[in-house]
């Protein structure tokens, strides 16, 4: 019986991976889109393994409603230091796979870019991508696990032409890979 449910879920798994590459064919080769999935696929579960610490962690407290993912990103860097130690690696609520994939599409949605910039995740998911995997990564400056995450996304280009020839159909892509991603049922990680 647990054979016949992998295999079912690896099938599942298959299907949404072809669903992602039927979008992305004929602009992405196949090394670069591996790429992108495996590393998507893990943006996402180490947005989710965070929030789900960070979330045990409150609730064991007694505080049942809380939502690491609802918190604002100043309220959030509280547990920056502690999730280092433990984890490895920190990323704020508004950088998580879940509201990242959100914002894509809402178009109020506006991040500040690293030359402190206001600027539409919308219209510039490429940078708000490249900046979240770049404080994913530097959030490990400094502790134990700094080696096992430098250059981590470097194989994820964001602002590559195999994407898009313009920013607009690139960022297209990248909400039809967050999209194909965030529907993927992978299961309960733990």
């Amino acid at each position: 019986m647990a054979d016949t449910k992998k295999e079912q879920e690896r099938d599942e798994l298959h299907r949404a991976i072809w669903a992602i590459a039927d979008d992305l064919r004929g602009s992405v080769d196949g090394w670069d889109f591996k790429s992108y999935i495996l590393g998507f696929m893990f943006y996402r579960y180490i947005s989710e393994n965070l929030t789900t610490k960070i979330n045990k962690d409150e609730w064991d407290a007694g505080d049942l409603d809380f939502d690491y993912a609802k918190l604002s990103d100043e309220d959030a860097e509280m547990a920056r230091e502690d999730m280092v130690q433990t984890k490895g690696f920190f990323i704020l609520p508004s950088e998580l796979f879940c509201n990242v994939r959100r914002d894509a599409k809402d178009t109020e949605a506006t991040f500040k870019n690293k030359d402190g910039n206001i600027r539409s995740v919308v219209e510039n998911l490429n940078e708000k991508l490249e900046m979240v995997f770049q404080n994913i990564e530097n959030s490990a400056n400094g502790s134990e696990s700094e080696d096992d995450f430098k250059g981590l996304f470097d194989d994820i280009d964001v602002n590559s032409n195999k994407l898009g020839a313009t920013v607009a159909k690139r960022n297209d892509k990248l909400v039809k890979l967050l999209d194909g991603i965030g529907e993927m049922k992978l299961g309960d990680f733990q």
